[in-house]
């Protein structure tokens, strides 16, 4: 028999006794055995601290970003072994798919947003300078740098691969080693995709340890600078959060809960329309996709009353369709629930849901399976119930974690958001209608209530996701019932793993402090022009300075003939003269900037190889006919990029008149070659 081992400390630990039993959720046969005796859980979040937290600190984002991608592409490659493993949870192809392959496109996805949207850095820099004295000489900025702890997971059951990599990545990216402890249900599934992580080599020894099993005195050793992720009960959620460690440390504790989420269909949404068919599609794909154990399932499916019977009788239609049975099978559609004790909580859940409504589809004590024993494994029909009472409790207060939604009409929006705010905080609602209007009412009425919102109709269903669907770009999360926490979320899920830090400095201390060129510091003007310079030998602070040149009107009327943006104020002086920003004919903004361009740029061929943007571009001073600009160009940020053999350079560009006064401030964007591999 299998006895699934911990990894901790750099070492894979047998349990010193024999285990609690875990089964096949298709057949009933006991697959593997579960304990966590003899791990020292102190000693695994010292070896996190210790080990792996310096050496993912000295790498830089892109770096970090480098290795995931790499670990998505090893798992990548295995992923028909988990597969087959996750059809013993219950799942089916489909369902295995949903996590296995999004867990893997977490990777992916925060590889790309760290190569992409970070620095090739250790230290993110966070925000615009922000200037404390009148003189320019005391500034501050925020900085985020890793936590010097262990991003401690605590995962459900219901994605045994999605989950712990969802949590890994932004962790990782962020510089921050990941204990996983995967719900024991499904851990034998975890087990093995922290095998494949190890066995790998990719990830630094000490980023990744996993305990199978009880937790034990766990939470008991975490510090101030331990991260906590749960995914869960809403129940356990309260009971983690005021553990006296996590409290006594002000320990960060996300959680993300079961929660009753709920899809409203829209009025406009009439039997023939394409939202109508959306809608019921929509819920019998959340009620059977891993058998409806899933934290964002439709739990209250919100109808207008007209509606309320075409919905209940094309729902029924299509659950009809719908073969439960086992998953090797290619004509199942839905699996087991993943254990015979999740059956018997469902059950238990079902009997106070029908105190409040009736049953209008299927038997939660019978169902006829294909191919397995409708007994041994974990199987049960989808049931779908109708509560026309939507005043009762029950429905917004009791969640059957299973392949269970209750429908139940609403008079008007105004209703339909009350009725949904009853669940006290969901992780996800969906708002199914091609009404712009009626959308707008019930969007910003759920939105305090739910974490994410999906409108859903005939223009974005062929790319939707789903209602269910937590994407790495976007926050997965939610209010009250929901947990109150975040995950993911793009850079934001980076970002939750470090810590913020508010810097006070004069301009020259902060520049060498952030590595990014703040105004009021020193410039290094030189005879050789900064673009002549290869990446490497630039240095922050290296400048060119342009100029001066006279704008005259025949410039200004050049521009306007030759780019046909012939605005009053750049050519009929009457008409500008009466505008009370200008008094006169000005020039084009975007004039001002070709011009500080021919005065910055170095034409012959050299290390820049392109300019790719401007970004924060602000007209500060009109420029009238007459003036002489000058631009001065600013080496502010420079970052080699991982294996290629250039790097980004951000210029801090400030182009002045025969007064000095800024009259367009803006970043130049370039391209830079580092030296040949032979100078």
């Amino acid at each position: 028999m299998v006895v699934l081992r911990s990894y901790v400390s750099g070492s894979w630990r047998a349990p010193e006794d024999e285990g609690a039993p875990l089964h096949d959720a298709v057949t009933g046969e006991e697959i593997a055995r579960i304990s966590s005796a003899g791990v020292d859980m102190g000693a695994a979040l010292d070896h996190g601290r210790a080990v792996g937290g310096p050496v993912l600190r000295e790498l830089t984002f892109h770096q970090r970003a480098a290795l995931l991608k790499a670990l998505a592409s090893h798992l990548r490659e295995h992923r028909e072994e988990l597969y087959a493993l996750s059809a013993r949870t219950g799942a089916t192809l489909g369902d295995s798919k949903f996590d296995v392959d999004g867990g893997i496109g977490v990777l992916f996805g925060y590889a790309s947003k760290g190569k992409r949207e970070l620095p090739n850095d250790t230290v993110l820099v966070e925000g615009a300078v922000e200037p404390l004295g009148k003189g320019g000489t005391f500034v501050g900025q925020h900085l985020c740098t890793p936590s010097h702890g262990v991003a401690v997971q605590i995962n459900a059951f219901n994605f045994p691969v999605w989950g712990p990599l969802e949590k890994l990545a932004p962790a990782f990216l962020a510089g921050m080693p990941s204990l996983i402890k995967p719900a024991s249900q499904t851990a034998y599934l975890t087990a093995r995709l922290v095998e494949l992580v190890v066995e790998s080599g990719i990830l630094p020894e000490g980023s990744v340890q996993m305990v199978c099993g009880d937790p034990r005195d766990l939470l008991d050793h975490l510090t101030e600078q331990d991260i906590v992720a749960f995914t869960g009960s809403a129940s356990t959620a309260r009971l983690l959060r005021t553990h006296p460690a996590i409290v006594g440390n002000a320990v960060r504790f996300n959680a993300e809960a079961d929660s009753l989420n709920c899809s409203v269909l829209g009025p406009d949404a009439a039997p023939g329309t394409p939202e109508f068919d959306l809608y019921v599609k929509q819920l019998v794909a959340e009620m059977t996709v891993k058998a409806g154990q899933k934290c964002t399932a439709i739990r209250r499916a919100l109808v207008p009353a007209a509606l309320i019977d075409a919905v209940t009788e094309a729902v029924q239609e299509r659950l009809a369709r719908v073969t439960v049975g086992n998953p090797a099978d290619p004509d199942v559609r839905m699996g087991a629930l993943a254990t015979l004790d999740q059956r018997e909580e469902v059950r238990r859940s079902l009997k106070a849901l029908t105190d409040a409504g009736r049953i209008v589809f299927g038997d939660p004590e019978r169902v006829e399976v294909k191919g397995a024993d409708a007994e041994r494994g974990a199987f049960m029909s989808p049931v779908l119930l109708r509560a026309d009472d939507t005043g009762r409790a029950e429905p917004h207060e009791v969640e059957a974690f299973g392949p269970v939604s209750t429908l139940m009409p609403y008079a008007d929006a105004a209703d339909a958001i009350a009725l949904a705010a009853r669940g006290r905080g969901s992780l996800a609602g969906s708002v199914v209608t091609a009404d712009a209007e009626f959308a707008r009412d019930v969007v910003l009425g759920l939105a305090p209530w739910h974490g994410r919102l999906l409108v859903l109709n005939s223009e974005d269903a062929k790319e939707s996701t789903g209602h269910g669907s937590p994407l790495p770009a976007l926050v997965h999360g939610g209010p009250g019932r929901a947990g109150g926490g975040e995950e993911m979320g793009g850079i934001r899920g980076v970002v939750h793993h470090m810590r913020r830090t508010a810097v006070q400095a004069g301009p020259a201390m902060l520049t060498a402090l952030t590595g990014r060129w703040v105004p009021g510091t020193d410039r290094t003007v030189t005879d050789e022009h900064p673009f002549r310079k290869h990446l490497e030998d630039l240095r922050v602070g290296d400048t060119a300075v342009g100029g001066p040149r006279v704008v005259t009107l025949d410039d200004i009327a050049h521009f306007a003939e030759f780019t046909g943006d012939t605005f009053y104020a750049h050519t009929d002086e009457e008409a500008a003269r009466k505008n009370p920003l200008f008094g006169g004919r000005v020039a084009h903004g975007y004039l001002v900037v070709s011009f500080a361009a021919g005065l910055f740029v170095e034409p012959a061929p050299g290390p820049v190889l392109a300019n790719y943007g401007l970004e924060n571009l602000r007209f500060l001073t009109p420029v009238k006919p007459g003036d002489e600009l000058t631009v001065t160009l600013t080496a502010k940020q420079i970052s080699p990029r991982e294996g290629a053999g250039y790097g980004e350079v951000r210029w801090d560009t400030d182009v002045t008149n025969q007064d000095g006064a800024s009259v367009a401030k803006y970043d130049v964007l370039t391209l830079v070659a580092k030296r040949p591999a032979h100078d």
